[in-house]
């Protein structure tokens, strides 16, 4: 559960059909597009007949133009078998969408998520805001699918998140602003003022929450949050009090593409859209063109670098002090890996020195998550999960992306939410 927390155009984007300000102002200097170009195709290398079939990457792929037709044809078949009694509604928000952009038929797909959110609601007042993530796509694919019959839900929804206290969240901030933002454009001619009035109250205050967490660099709420914080700003009816310099954001997340920040799949479909100037709400306006593919225009290959076979050594540590848990414990190994491994690489060799360290893990649209330390296993009812950290500060990639350094000290922490 390394991005636990990682999980909102104007009335002008409604007859435009895209961002002005993202359009205008945002954009990617061409000298630099051969960077994002390089990490689409990343991104698309990611699709094979093995891997998790991961929706957003289809959704990304379909709104900036596939270079691979192959992965866009095997994504998508993927997805139009995939089971939606298998999916949370987020995930069938997110694989309904996906299908729209290909110009597929979601079939029963889109009933069933309005059945299932004509029940939806949170488990308590103060629910986490992460909670309210899933059900913010599901309301913008029913939103663009069927705005009119999406109204009772999205009215209760708004009312759910004006009375929730819990602390506020960017990602799912971003993914409410989109959905709401949505539903604002296509109230029915003829309805009560009083949808506005609330749409309008709800991204108010959620564009605020997003517009604070701007920092002096440009990035919001954190690296990976903000493509989807992105996206919210640009297509807002409700412009935040703070004014927003879209191309400090857009010069730092070139910076940190550079730096080879951005080579999870699913972060670069997050960030994709907002550099090639679209969103979630271009969903509905993709035009599937004829079968042929298109080649990029990739930055050069970095020639041959000097190669390392010297070791580090990291200091890795499980813990577990959550009561009512069975098994309590706090142990600490140090472990050899050639420099350059990634985190994935140090739990396997702490495996194999001490059975103590026996890991397990969970494929998903993230990547590898680790479910499982020493027999203790993450639960979604006790809201628990393994959380890495280095020191006291929380990773913000997961252990088959992140590379630590020499005498690093990484701790597992069995936690609660």
């Amino acid at each position: 559960m390394a991005w636990f927390a990682l999980y909102l155009l104007s009335l002008l984007w409604a007859v435009a059909g895209t961002s002005t300000q993202t359009r205008s102002s945002c954009y990617v200097p061409s000298a630099q597009e051969q960077l994002v170009n390089g990490i689409q195709v990343l991104m698309e290398s990611s699709v094979t007949s093995s891997a998790y079939p991961n929706p957003s990457i289809l959704i990304a792929m379909n709104l900036v133009g596939a270079y691979s037709l192959k992965a866009q044809k095997l994504l998508t078949y993927q997805l139009m078998s995939s089971n939606a009694d298998d999916l949370t509604i987020g995930q069938l928000g997110l694989t309904i969408m996906a299908l729209t952009s290909s110009c597929r038929d979601p079939g029963d797909k889109v009933s069933i998520l309005q059945r299932q959110m004509e029940n939806w609601a949170p488990s308590s007042p103060n629910t986490e805001a992460s909670a309210f993530y899933g059900a913010s796509l599901a309301i913008l694919a029913l939103c663009q699918k069927n705005s009119e019959a999406t109204l009772p839900i999205a009215v209760r929804f708004a009312k759910t998140l004006l009375a929730n206290s819990s602390p506020f969240n960017v990602d799912t901030g971003a993914m409410a602003t989109l959905a709401l933002t949505c539903m604002y454009n296509k109230i029915p001619v003829g309805s009560e003022e009083g949808y506005r009035a609330l749409f309008g109250q709800v991204l108010k205050d959620i564009v605020e929450n997003i517009s604070m967490r701007i920092k002096d660099n440009g990035i919001i709420g954190g690296i990976y949050s903000t493509g989807l914080a992105m996206q919210a700003l640009s297509v807002t009816p409700e412009p935040p009090t703070k004014e927003w310099n879209c191309k400090k954001t857009m010069d730092m997340i070139l910076h940190e593409i550079k730096q080879g920040k951005f080579h999870n799949p699913m972060s670069i479909a997050q960030i994709l859209p907002s550099l090639k100037g679209k969103t979630y709400l271009d969903v509905p306006q993709v035009t599937c063109s004829p079968d042929h593919e298109v080649q990029p225009t990739l930055p050069s290959p970095p020639g041959p670098g000097p190669t390392s076979t010297s070791n580090i050594t990291v200091k890795y540590t499980i813990n577990n002090q959550l009561r009512g848990v069975e098994l309590l414990f706090n142990e600490t190994i140090d472990v050899s890996v050639k420099s350059g491994s990634v985190l994935l690489t140090v739990l396997e060799e702490a495996q194999r020195k001490n059975p103590m360290f026996k890991f397990e893990t969970t494929m998903t649209s993230w990547g590898l998550v680790v479910s499982s330390i020493n027999n203790i296993a993450e639960n979604v009812n006790h809201k628990t999960y393994w959380q890495f950290l280095s020191g006291v500060t929380p990773l913000n990639e997961g252990v088959a992306d992140y590379i630590p350094f020499n005498h690093e000290h990484i701790t597992a922490n069995f936690t609660q939410y």
